[in-house]
Parts: C-alpha cells; sequence; structure tokens
C-alpha cells in the first residue's frame, strides 16, 4: 500500500479536450463529478478514454455527458460497460440552475475540458461554459499564438 501523502493519482490528467479552448472561449469552468460503474473506472485508471467529440446537456434536473468515449475494460469480460453511453454529472443544485440559465438565455454550451482522478482519487469532470468562436477569432487567436511563438524565439537568441 502505498504511503498516506504519496502523489501517486493526485489530480492526474486521465482524458484531455484540446481543441475546445481553439474552438470556444471559455467564460467560466466547474469541477463535476461522475457517476461511473467499476469498469469504468478501471478503464479511466488505464488512460485511454477520450471526451474530443463529447458534450454536456441538461436534461431534466440533471446534466448528463454524452459521447465520451471510456473503452471496455478487457479483464471485465460480460460485466463491462458499454463505452459511449450517457454519464450523470454531479453538481448541486444552485450550479446546475446556473449553468441552464446560460445555455437556455445566452446561447452558451458546456464544453469537457478535462477528466482527472483528484486527490482521493474520485473521477472528476472539468466543465466549461463557453461560447462558440467564429472563423475571424479563431484566426486573431493563431495569430497571437504565432506572435508569441515567434517573440520568445526572439528573446532565446538574443
Amino acid at each position: 500500500m502505498a504511503p498516506k501523502g504519496s502523489q501517486r493519482t493526485v489530480n492526474k490528467i486521465v482524458a484531455e479536450n484540446r481543441k475546445a479552448r481553439f474552438n470556444y472561449e471559455i467564460i467560466d469552468t466547474f469541477e463535476a463529478g461522475l457517476v461511473l460503474t467499476g469498469t469504468e473506472v478501471k478503464s479511466l485508471r488505464e488512460g485511454k478514454a477520450n471526451i474530443a467529440e463529447s458534450y454536456a446537456s441538461d436534461e431534466g434536473d440533471e446534466i448528463w455527458l454524452i459521447n465520451a468515449y471510456l473503452p471496455e475494460y478487457l479483464q471485465a469480460n460480460r460485466f463491462n460497460h458499454e463505452p459511449r453511453r450517457r454519464r450523470k454529472l454531479l453538481l448541486s443544485k444552485r450550479e446546475i440552475n446556473r449553468l441552464r440559465a446560460a445555455v437556455n438565455r445566452e446561447g452558451m454550451t458546456l464544453v469537457p475540458l478535462k477528466v482527472y482522478f483528484n486527490e482521493k482519487g474520485r473521477a472528476k469532470l472539468e466543465l466549461a461554459l463557453a461560447k462558440g468562436k467564429k472563423l475571424h477569432d479563431k484566426r486573431e487567436t493563431e495569430k497571437e499564438r504565432d506572435w508569441n511563438r515567434q517573440k520568445s524565439r526572439l528573446l532565446k537568441a538574443g
């Protein structure tokens, strides 16, 4: 057994949606728990999950993660889970109401940014309240990134 202060699973990022920050303007982020089965947790610990094409939606009084890919756990045989099933997100009632209001009134989107394990070893999802970028905004982001890269090269060269 690992010592109590070990850094074994502290904020270990399992899956990250890298394109989200390029395609969306992030307004606010939330930490949500995930309702998972045992084989899904074991599959996450192997680090082969993918949330690049997933999104969250509110249905009823709950928020659901849709289209996230958690591959089947090979050793589980018949007790396995469905890889692309909908997963419930655990948020407080106040957070759910705030997210629902932003999505319905202001036309924002709920985008998952990353899945990780916190210091207690629980699977968490970083969920962003985001607004979609237009094409010219994406170009502006690309120009800014190129300029910063070139500036750092010039400073490094002397």
